[in-house]
């Protein structure tokens, strides 16, 4: 294992889904910096991995970012992990691996697991174009202006929530991108898994009525492209077409027949179905 620092992607719920390369790494490094080390620990104990261990994040990061530097000027191998998912997606390690970069030293990624990704796979959105906005601000008036900066994307957008705060964010998203098909998306890959696509509108009444979900989410949300669609007219056509022949045919020509996605198609058609 040559020298440098290993962004290294980790499971996002299911232990099983580290990579083979993401193993030869954790073990045969000189140290593990960590988002959480207890986390890490964890999942290092889950395989049988022991290495030293020390926490890299953003209560600590100014301080140990030029120790992290010095050790790699040394020639030591370090492993960069989150908790979950990519490293640099929504945590501190861009800033190391910047600093890195800028001195010479080498970098290497091992990719793998990542939320935003199997967030999109799932969601039955556009996936040729897309754009991941990370956590939107928690103070309503950042938030609403945030939304507003990104309304007229062509993308499928891509956030991280909390729970106690989804509802609000989606009622937002409803009030100022319009009706737009979304898909939330929580617990990827655990036990408890749960997909659930409709309009903004819906899915904001339906968070409010039940209470705040446990476990992460991501939230995506069509593109402006998406905000045009006649939903009623879809609707329509998915109910003739439904009565004799498969969703996924069903979608293909419907989406042909009116110019518009088929993936905003085939999503709306499994609301249908599952509704």
């Amino acid at each position: 294992m040559a020298p440098g620092l290993y962004v290294t992607a980790t499971p996002i719920g299911n232990a099983r889904d580290i990579t083979l390369r993401a193993l030869d790494a954790l073990k045969a490094c000189d140290l593990i910096a960590a988002e959480d080390t207890r986390v890490t620990a964890k999942l290092l104990a889950i395989h049988g991995i022991a290495r030293p261990l020390t926490a890299y994040n953003d209560h600590n990061a100014e301080r140990e970012r030029p120790r992290l530097l010095e050790r790699l000027r040394q020639k030591s191998r370090i492993v960069l992990v989150s908790d979950a998912g990519t490293p640099l997606v929504s945590d501190p390690g861009f800033k190391l691996v910047r600093a890195a970069v800028k001195e010479g030293l080498p970098v290497h990624v091992l990719p793998g697991p990542s939320a935003v990704l199997a967030g999109l796979a799932l969601s039955g959105l556009p996936s040729d174009r897309f754009l991941f906005a990370g956590f939107l601000p928690s103070k309503a008036g950042e938030r609403r202006a945030a939304l507003q900066d990104l309304k007229s994307a062509r993308a499928t957008l891509i956030f991280f929530e909390s729970g106690p705060r989804l509802a609000a964010c989606l009622k937002d998203m409803a009030e100022i991108m319009g009706p737009r098909m979304s898909a939330v998306t929580r617990e990827i890959t655990k036990l408890h898994e749960e997909v659930r696509r409709a309009d903004l509108a819906a899915l904001a009444e339906a968070y409010a009525r039940e209470g705040p979900p446990r476990g992460e989410v991501t939230l995506l949300v069509g593109g402006v492209a998406e905000a045009e669609i006649d939903f009623a007219k879809i609707d329509e056509a998915l109910t003739k077409a439904l009565a004799f022949m498969p969703l996924k045919p069903a979608s293909e020509m419907i989406a042909e027949l009116l110019g518009i996605s088929r993936h905003a198609v085939y999503a709306r058609g499994l609301e249908k179905k599952n509704g």
